[in-house]
């Protein structure tokens, strides 16, 4: 359905912005933008939830500590927007406030979005979702301040590997051109995002590398985290972020993927690729995501869910 993004705000008074589960720059830069264009253009103050912890190198996004973990689940919104959510289980029990708002919109860019919401605005030729939010802000003639410009270069940057994954394109170094004209540092925001990561963490990273398994003559690369991992380094959610795009950079590799443990009957892939269609992949699974790169959620402990992906990697 289309949607005009300007006459639904200005005429929603209570309004709740969603990030998805484990935030990555992507999820939490669009929707800091949004936050901050919101309110310059309306003078609206609205809320944010994340349904994971903030990882770190994103605490410098502006107006991030304005994001809440915990809501109240009695509140009616009257408007309700959801952020590069790719599937609407992806905001876990925010759920409850976005099945009970007077109106709801779905902004993303996953080409295996479903389409829910009373609106929504998809585009997965976008290289992020804050390029689909860009393009938003621009059709809709809304003037960018530096917070917005910072939020949203963050959102691409990130989602695009700093600009070296193939779903960087043109338009996407253009926007992101322009987002610098703005008041975003490129210099600043790069060393925020990939240069702030404590010792723990690249220790944690560098044990799971080390454990890695390689099959079908190094085609195929993927390490396990248990949850007796996490406690050994004290680690977060965020530690395992990049581990599937290390094994990938290995010349041989084709196929990557992280297995990590959620409980004893669930484990959560994420998938990395250099040609083949990990999102198709995964959707088997009940997940998705881009051609290249996908996650899902698999019922069943690390080493059955393991065995049940790779039957499905046809190399």
């Amino acid at each position: 359905m289309n949607c005009n993004l300007n006459d639904i705000i200005k005429n929603s008074n209570k309004i709740l912005l969603l990030s998805h589960m484990n935030p990555d720059g992507d999820t939490l830069g669009s929707m800091c933008a949004l936050y901050s264009m919101i309110y310059n253009r309306f003078k609206k103050k609205v809320d944010m939830n994340v349904v994971s912890n903030i990882p770190f190198n994103y605490k410098f996004i502006p107006n991030i500590y304005q994001a809440q973990r915990y809501f109240d689940k009695s509140l009616v919104y009257d408007l309700v927007i959801t952020l590069d959510v790719a599937a609407i289980d992806r905001v876990m029990d925010s759920k409850i406030l976005f099945d009970k708002a007077k109106c709801t919109i779905n902004i993303d860019h996953h080409k295996t979005n479903p389409g829910f919401g009373d609106y929504q605005i998809i585009n997965p030729n976008a290289s992020s979702c804050g390029e689909v939010l860009f393009d938003c802000f621009k059709d809709e003639d809304w003037n960018f301040n530096k917070d917005s410009a910072i939020c949203l270069y963050t959102a691409i940057m990130t989602d695009t590997g700093n600009f070296r994954f193939e779903n960087t394109s043109s338009k996407t170094l253009r926007a992101a051109a322009d987002l610098v004209d703005f008041g975003a540092n490129p210099n600043y925001i790069y060393k925020m995002c990939y240069e702030t990561k404590s010792k723990n963490f690249v220790m944690f990273q560098n044990y799971c590398i080390n454990k890695a398994t390689y099959l079908n003559d190094n085609k195929i690369a993927y390490t396990t985290v248990y949850k007796k991992d996490l406690e050994k380094f004290s680690a977060g959610d965020d530690y395992t972020d990049g581990l599937a795009e290390t094994l990938r950079a290995i010349d041989t590799t084709e196929v990557s993927f992280v297995a990590k443990e959620v409980d004893t009957k669930l484990t959560k892939i994420s998938m990395r690729s250099k040609g083949v269609d990990v999102a198709n992949i995964c959707s088997k699974f009940g997940g998705g995501g881009h051609t290249f790169a996908a996650g899902c959620t698999i019922k069943a402990n690390v080493e059955d869910a393991i065995e049940k992906l790779l039957k499905e990697i046809k190399l």
